[in-house]
């Protein structure tokens, strides 16, 4: 079950950043800053790499990431597991990351409703929880479409 949920939460990305100056140089910035965007890739594509970050996190570690997906959350006993969902291309399974955003933030009030599309952009990392490795976005940001 554990398993199950890591690999759900680690779909999760992160929302664009601000950066000083116009919209144009602004943009121009955030796209440098991101190393896997997954925002622009297919749902076959973006399904095999969120596969890929999962099974070689260590490919992956410190990279900045951007994902658009559906909101998820699972409630456990010592806290919430917040990631972003992204279906492969039949719809017929899921995969995602977990991110925890930047700031201090309350749930529900400062979230998405459950399956809102999301864009989360943040760094990728991984955590132990017991004896498995979790992957996650951190210093994440997140905007609503």
């Amino acid at each position: 079950m554990k398993k199950w949920i890591g690999l759900l939460l680690t779909v999760m990305m992160m929302g664009s950043l601000s950066a000083c100056g116009s919209s144009a140089e602004a943009a121009s910035e955030e796209a440098e800053k991101i190393d896997v965007d997954l925002s622009s890739l297919s749902s076959t594509m973006v399904y095999s790499e969120v596969y890929n970050m999962v099974s070689s996190p260590e490919d992956y570690k410190g990279k900045m990431v951007r994902m658009t997906g559906t909101f998820g959350v699972y409630e456990g006993e010592e806290r919430n597991y917040f990631s972003c969902m992204i279906a492969d291309a039949t719809s017929c399974c899921s995969n995602g990351i977990e991110f925890v955003l930047s700031g201090d933030h309350t749930y529900p009030e400062d979230y998405p409703e459950l399956g809102e599309t999301i864009t989360v952009t943040g760094t990728f990392d991984t955590y132990m929880e017991g004896e498995y490795e979790y992957c996650q976005l951190i210093d994440a940001v997140m905007t609503t479409e």
